[in-house]
Parts: C-alpha cells; sequence; structure tokens
C-alpha cells in the first residue's frame, strides 16, 4: 500500500471525525477533546470554515439524515474524569453562513452516540460511559445505553424543551465503544465495554423491540465487524480492555467467536479503529496513542493465509480513523491526538 499524507490543519487534542454532506458538497467535520474549535474541511482537505470555537469535550458527531449541514454532536466530554455536564446538541446552518447550536438533551457522561435508520425512522442510540462519579478514577457506577425515535423536526428542542431518552440495556462497565455495521441493509450499534461485545438491531416497526445480541463476554474497548478473510462471514477485530494494548482477531467457530489472531506487538492506549475495504481489500485499520503511537492496516493473504500487517503513519498517536472513497480515491482522515495533527492519507496500492 502506498501512502501520501497531507497535514490539513493543527488542533489542540483533536479527536473526533465525521463526514457532512452541505451545500451539494460531502465535507468532513473535525472537532477537539478540550476546549478547542471544531473545523469544517473539503474532501480535498481544504479548510472551508470553523464551526465553533468551544467549549468542546467532542467524542461523537453525527449528521441529522436527509439534512442539509445539521449535525448533533456531543459537548463538554473533555475526559472520563470531566464528563458530568456533557450534552448532546444541534447543530444548524442558517442563512448567515453561521452555525445554530442548541441542546437536545442533558446526558452526564455521554461518550458515543448514532442515528439509525430503520423503515423510515430514525433512532438516537447514546452511551454513557458511566452513570456518575465522586472521585477521580471512580468507575463505582457503570454506564448505559439510551434511546429515543428522533423527531423530523428538531428545531422544538433547546436546553428547556429537551428530547426524552429511554434506557436500553444498563451495567455496562467502562462503556466505551461504538461502531456502525450494516447488517443486511440495516444499520446496527456494535458497543463495547467491559462486559463485552453487543450487538443493537433496531426495530422492525413501531410493534417491535431493539433486539441485542451478546458477540463475546471478554473486557472489550472497542470492536468492529468486517469479512477479512473473504469467506462470507464477518471477522470481530477488536482492542481488549477499556483503551488496552492487545489487538485481537476473532473468527466464527461452530456459531461462536473464537480468537484466531493477536497483534505480534503490544501497542499501548489502543484507541483509533475501523473496518474497511480499501483498493477493493477488506482492511482493519488501528492505531494507537501510547507507545511508538503508530497508524496499522491489516489485511489477511489468502496465500499463506494468515493475517498480515503494514505501517500507515507512525509516532503521531491516533485518536480516531475516518475512510471515505473521494471519486475512486481511497482517503482516510486522522486525529493524531499526541500531536494535534489533523491529517489526511491518500490510499493506493
Amino acid at each position: 500500500m502506498n501512502v501520501e499524507k497531507k497535514v490539513l490543519k493543527n488542533l489542540n487534542k483533536c479527536y473526533s471525525i465525521a463526514p457532512l454532506n452541505y451545500d451539494g458538497d460531502y465535507d468532513i467535520l473535525v472537532a477537539a477533546e478540550k476546549q478547542d474549535p471544531c473545523y469544517l474541511f473539503s474532501s480535498d482537505g481544504e479548510y472551508l470554515d470553523k464551526i465553533w470555537d468551544g467549549p468542546g469535550g467532542v467524542m461523537t458527531m453525527v449528521q441529522v439524515p436527509e439534512s442539509d449541514g445539521q449535525f448533533l454532536s456531543t459537548y463538554k466530554f473533555y475526559s472520563p474524569n470531566d464528563s458530568k455536564e456533557a450534552k448532546i446538541v444541534t447543530v444548524t446552518p442558517n442563512e448567515d453562513g453561521h452555525w445554530d447550536i442548541q441542546t437536545l438533551v442533558d446526558l452526564p457522561h455521554v461518550h458515543r452516540f448514532d442515528i439509525l435508520e430503520r423503515n423510515g425512522q430514525n433512532y438516537l442510540i447514546a452511551c454513557t460511559l458511566k452513570s456518575g462519579h465522586e472521585h477521580r478514577d471512580d468507575w463505582s457506577s457503570p454506564g448505559k445505553v439510551y434511546w429515543a425515535k428522533l423527531p423530523d423536526d428538531l428545531s422544538q428542542f433547546n436546553q428547556d424543551n429537551q428530547l426524552e431518552l429511554e434506557v436500553l440495556k444498563d451495567n455496562l462497565l467502562k462503556n466505551h465503544g461504538y461502531y456502525r455495521i450494516v447488517e443486511d441493509g440495516v444499520p446496527t450499534a456494535l458497543i463495547s465495554s467491559e462486559d463485552g461485545v453487543f450487538q443493537f438491531i433496531p426495530p422492525e416497526d413501531e410493534n417491535s423491540e431493539w433486539t441485542i445480541n451478546t458477540l463475546i463476554e471478554e473486557p472489550t474497548s472497542d470492536a468492529v465487524l468486517i469479512d477479512l478473510n473473504g469467506d462470507g462471514v464477518k471477522e470481530l477485530c477488536t482492542i481488549e480492555s477499556f483503551h488496552g494494548d492487545q489487538i485481537s482477531i476473532f473468527d466464527q467457530v461452530d456459531g461462536e467467536y473464537k480468537k484466531v489472531y493477536e497483534f505480534p506487538e503490544k501497542t499501548p492506549f489502543l484507541h483509533a479503529i475501523g473496518g474497511y475495504e480499501i483498493g477493493g481489500v477488506p482492511t482493519f485499520v488501528i492505531g494507537h496513542r501510547g507507545g511508538n503511537q503508530n497508524l496499522y492496516a491489516i489485511r489477511y493473504n489468502p496465500d499463506s493465509e494468515e493475517y498480515e500487517y503494514e505501517v500507515i503513519d507512525e509516532g503521531r498517536g491516533p485518536a480516531n480513523v475516518f475512510y471515505f472513497n473521494d471519486d475512486g480515491v481511497d482517503k482516510l482522515v486522522a486525529t493524531n491526538r499526541e500531536t494535534d495533527e489533523i491529517a489526511m492519507y491518500t490510499l493506493t496500492e
């Protein structure tokens, strides 16, 4: 794999990445973990706009389906120890070229969320890392998963009139990982915690319930599902334990996930994770914020029948990655948090 890197901008503790369809273009949002701005870039990496100066604390951003530039964002999640004031906000472009920001719902410790659409209904699913704390590194109150039907018109919600959420699942210790997985055309939520990895499938209709499947019970920080070896069955690729140092791959054996691969080196503070087809090849992309702070691509070699890896970048400390195909060109955007660097990688075989 050939890699061409372009540094888009420096941003203190850059963290969250999301695509945004706005004014007829496919753009990229990047926001910071600390009290810093959110920026908008074109698909070519050109700087377009500053969405806000702060308050930051952005773990997740998701576009509102069918909207022109409207998106949801977390606010004020600065760290596991500083997230009591976290919330989800609605961000809407106005006619003056500015962005209106309103509270959708106050949700302490909200870390990840998404909007899943099924049969014409949008569902908000939101995950709290924990449910409270009294002192630093207090994990005595496990996290939860919440949900709500998301109306088409979000202008009704503000600090005084907030969206009501229901608890979907509770008692998830260090409820950290989230990844959207499409199964048979249905977007589902892959949620990872110290209690394992769970797949949440939204209701088929208003008379149905959510389906929650347990994939593994091993402590997991993040996970993705992708068919790496081409056998038609998706492998579960994981970061073992909260912000852990072990990359693992699980394959289905007799209907259960069994570990078939461990990365040969310890990779401290694993965080960035994604599963994509790059150059037509299924690729597990993963990076870590400790140690040598590399970003890796892991693939299956059908000739050797083994998983192999190569380094995309090194010494940058990625927090998150996002892949998109830009008119036939494979691109990755990484928020290299440990070096305050927003980077775009063009990938060719």
